[in-house]
């Protein structure tokens, strides 16, 4: 069971990182526009973290797919999705009318927004906390190293 909800999480945290940055790579100035209208990024840095920030969610989710140090890569993922909860959050209770461009233009920020973008932490730390080998599989109890008896 815990070797399907690792791959799970894997294909759903992998694709939803490689469809969110695909999106973004498609439109980039219309990203740029959303992540202006947050108020919270200086106009001179808009274009580069329109630009980056995309292949970073890619190279994440491809990452996250091929189970490649697993814990860390979770942790990143958690880490990035946590910094996005918080800036959309702040952004909402600002009172900013602002599309969230998580997944292209056109989405206005809401409760369902936070709570959905929300929801990705769980697979994230699950596979950052999850027993799991170098292969990305997981370790059943019994495997887990014991220290010997103390002579």
């Amino acid at each position: 069971m815990m070797l399907f909800v690792a791959w799970m999480s894997r294909v759903v945290l992998g694709g939803v990182f490689i469809y969110g940055g695909y999106t973004k790579v498609q439109a980039e100035l219309q990203f740029a526009a959303a992540i202006a209208a947050y108020r919270l990024v200086p106009d001179r840095f808009l274009l580069p973290v329109a630009t980056y920030l995309p292949w970073v969610e890619i190279v994440l989710g491809i990452l996250i797919l091929t189970s490649l140090k697993t814990r860390w890569v979770a942790g990143f993922a958690t880490a990035l999705l946590s910094f996005f909860i918080v800036i959309l959050t702040i952004t909402y209770l600002r009172g900013i009318e602002a599309n969230c461009g998580c997944f292209g233009v056109g989405e206005p920020i809401s409760p369902l927004t936070i709570v959905r973008d929300s929801l990705f932490l769980a697979p994230a730390i699950f596979l950052m906390t999850a027993p799991v080998t170098r292969a990305g599989r997981s370790l059943p109890r019994s495997a887990t190293p014991v220290p010997p008896p103390a002579a």
